[in-house]
């Protein structure tokens, strides 16, 4: 498998998002650092794309509907996390889902932000550009650091 192309697909994971997949293919594949970012953004804004774009469907139209553990255990989740975070989300709103993908850090990035904005309600259209947007200074933040540690 080529290097680009598990730039691309590490980029997609929830696990690695681009944090992972930057350094794997500056280090290990020795791949210009420009081209795995645009690789490594193209790849995990497809993925948070998808993921905005069929947690409603999975949750809300099938497993809540589907199964009745499942509902009340997403009810209970949704509830408890709303209940403790609305009051500082409502204030940072879009700063908030910027940040919360473009700081790397484990458990950010597209993934995380797109449940956020699914769990705090935010639309599609306004949830993926505020996500991209993360994704790209998170991009810029690793590449950079990425640089920086390669050229040790």
């Amino acid at each position: 498998m080529s290097g680009e192309l598990v730039v691309f697909i590490s980029s997609m994971l929830p696990i690695t998002e681009l944090r992972g997949s930057i350094p794997l293919g500056v280090a290990f594949y020795d791949l210009p650092v420009v081209w795995v970012f645009v690789l490594a953004v193209i790849g995990n804004l497809i993925a948070g794309a998808i993921v905005l774009l069929l947690l409603d469907l999975l949750i809300n139209r099938f497993l809540i509907h589907k199964i009745y553990i499942l509902n009340r255990f997403f009810s209970w989740l949704f509830a408890w996390t709303r209940k403790r975070h609305t009051e500082k989300f409502n204030r940072y709103r879009d700063l908030a889902l910027i940040l919360l993908v473009a700081i790397p850090l484990p458990f950010t990035g597209a993934w995380t932000g797109a449940l956020a904005a699914f769990v705090f309600g935010i639309r599609f259209k306004r949830a993926f550009p505020l996500i991209a947007l993360g994704v790209l200074i998170a991009g810029v933040i690793v590449s950079i650091v990425t640089l920086g540690i390669v050229s040790l």
